[in-house]
């Protein structure tokens, strides 16, 4: 499977793990508490400085934003249709702004560093008896590593069907997408459950 993390030494690489996330909720909060058009933009410049300082060739860069950005356009663009011009561009540049930084974080953070750090995060709530902590983050692990393989399977999707010369609908190409991905989720929780990894209560 591919990975989202990418090698270098950035200062967001030597950056610990735990900051990283710390300042991700905090940027969070920042973001969605103002509604000032020249303080998000501000944001959005900084954010991005931070993401394009890691050392990916710029396409590289661009493509890993893609998906998510054209999530982020066609958001900003109901909310136009349905609110004054001031609240799509408030939410166009909060977004933008909070997705460059949290790919600036995936980028620079291993799986197993988000898993520690999750599960560290779940432990006051397994003590209330509400989670297991290891499996919390196990979980989110396994979210962060599918991200791109999902993206893969529907480029190569998107790829077949332009190699027979189908015209690319999303009903035919999520489809077997989906097909594809829980089988992989299936294999993968099967793989789990044999190692013993995930801790079952009864």
């Amino acid at each position: 499977m591919q990975s989202l993390y990418v090698e270098g030494d950035s200062f967001m690489h030597r950056f610990p793990a735990r900051s990283k996330l710390l300042v991700l909720a905090i940027l969070g909060i920042i973001l969605f508490t103002t509604r000032n058009i020249p303080l998000l933009s501000i944001g959005v410049l900084m954010t991005g400085a931070v993401y394009f300082s890691l050392g990916l060739y710029f396409g590289q860069a661009i493509a890993r934003l893609k998906p998510v950005l054209l999530t982020i356009l066609v958001v900003a663009l109901f909310s136009l249709l349905f609110n004054p011009w001031h609240g799509a561009v408030v939410a166009l540049l909060r977004l933008t702004a909070l997705m460059l930084f949290a790919a600036a974080v995936t980028a620079t953070t291993t799986i197993s560093e988000f898993i520690d750090e999750i599960t560290l995060l779940a432990r006051p709530l397994e003590r209330a008896g509400l989670v297991a902590a290891n499996d919390v983050g196990l979980a989110v692990g396994l979210v962060v590593r599918f991200v791109p393989e999902i993206l893969s399977r529907y480029q190569a999707i998107k790829e077949a069907h332009a190699a027979r010369g189908i015209k690319v609908r999303p009903v035919t190409v999520l489809a077997p997408l989906i097909i594809l991905t829980l089988r992989d989720a299936d294999n993968i929780a099967t793989a789990i459950d044999a190692r013993g990894v995930r801790r079952h209560v009864s």
